[in-house]
């Protein structure tokens, strides 16, 4: 009796144990894909829901500048140019929150008292690994004290991954909206 394999045994033997390593490689490289796009969503979602927490904490603590030393008005509560808002802390210093369009990054930069004249250095608040896409501020109708209305803040963020090793449609984007109202009252004295 004649044990050995034909060559049609072992060549179908070979194409079974290829396909089935083929697909062992297929499913693998698609969930070291699969994890790669939920890290860099999870690293988008955690620096947004940061920046955001920052941001409206201290927008919400802002007070009215009264000697209209930070926004060279005492009627206002906010004041915005362009992509940048200003607004007195309750610390009293003037703070300034901006978009870079240079480097794509949502800014920070704050006075060491009252004034615009003491501004430090810009300060990043998101990584170089975010781009923020864009960054806008409104309405500024209820930043006056000549309404009815309590100050309030609203945010618009689009901010995008920029992790290495994805395509584009891959990477991430997260679109935030969010309204803060100041703590203090807008009270005319």
């Amino acid at each position: 009796m004649n044990k050995g394999l034909t060559l049609i045994e072992l060549l179908v033997t070979t194409t079974m144990i290829s396909i089935t390593l083929t697909g062992v490689v297929s499913i693998f490289t698609s969930t070291i894909s699969g994890q790669e796009i939920s890290l860099a969503s999870q690293e988008v979602l955690d620096q947004s829901s940061y920046v955001v927490e920052y941001m409206s904490r201290t927008l919400r603590m802002a007070k009215k500048d009264e000697v209209g030393a930070c926004l060279n008005d005492i009627t206002l509560n906010y004041s915005k140019d362009g992509n940048t808002i200003r607004f007195l802390s309750y610390h009293d210093q003037c703070y300034e929150f901006s978009l870079n369009e240079t480097t794509d990054t949502l800014q920070e930069r704050k006075s060491s008292d009252n004034t615009d004249d003491n501004f430090g250095a810009w300060v990043d608040l998101t990584s170089s690994g975010l781009e923020v896409i864009s960054f806008n501020i409104g309405p500024s109708y209820s930043w006056d004290e000549n309404d009815d209305y309590q100050p309030r803040v609203t945010l618009f963020f689009e901010i995008k991954s920029k992790r290495p090793g994805l395509s584009e449609e891959e990477k991430p984007v997260i679109r935030l909206q969010t309204t803060v109202s100041q703590r203090n009252l807008d009270i005319i004295d």
